[in-house]
């Protein structure tokens, strides 16, 4: 009998040391599961994608943050890529003026891409509205076909001009090589 008695605390202390580790085993709480997620709203070979989220009491303020979130995270998706680009081009190359040609392409494409975005499509939008806390969320995902925006950018620096024919001529080539890439 006092066997078992020292073994009925001992099997207690136990089974509470498992619940509690169970009950700890999802430590960052519960998985959020937003609308546009998964690889159809991520950035891709061929596009920039983009997803902004919005919250506010007001309806179209929600709407408007989750608009302007969605633009800055394409125009700095589209800005890093055009430096990477444009770095990639001036170490390969021999250019004498490699600093100004970049500074004058990255000038040219915070220029776009401040101004307007080419050829942007809205592919989702989804509101919802949490009447406990009276208050919009907004969720609205772009893209941008990336050969479009290359383009645009080299009509661009066609047009501008700030850019000398010497320049105007390499950020094309590096364009041109980015379009091809592209295509393949």
């Amino acid at each position: 009998m006092k066997n078992r008695t020292s073994i009925s605390p001992l099997l207690f202390l136990l089974t509470i040391v498992i619940f509690a580790a169970c009950s700890n085993s999802n430590q960052f709480g519960q998985k959020v599961n937003e609308p546009f997620s998964g690889n159809k709203y991520e950035s891709s070979n061929r596009f920039f994608r983009s997803v902004g989220k919005g919250d506010s009491r007001d309806e179209n303020v929600a709407k408007s943050k989750a608009d302007l979130q969605a633009k800055a995270e394409l125009a700095k998706q589209v800005n890093t890529n055009v430096k990477a680009v444009a770095d990639q081009y001036l170490m390969e190359t021999e250019v004498n003026n490699a600093s100004e040609i970049n500074d004058k392409f990255q000038s040219l494409t915070r220029e776009v891409t401040n101004t307007s975005i080419s050829d942007l499509r809205k592919i989702g939008e989804e509101k919802y509205y949490d009447a406990e806390k009276d208050k919009y969320t907004v969720y609205i995902a772009y893209e941008i076909k990336k050969n479009a925006m290359f383009r645009f950018l080299k009509k661009q620096a066609r047009t501008d001009k700030r850019i000398s024919d010497a320049e105007r001529e390499t950020i094309e080539e590096i364009i041109d090589q980015e379009l091809e890439k592209l295509e393949d």
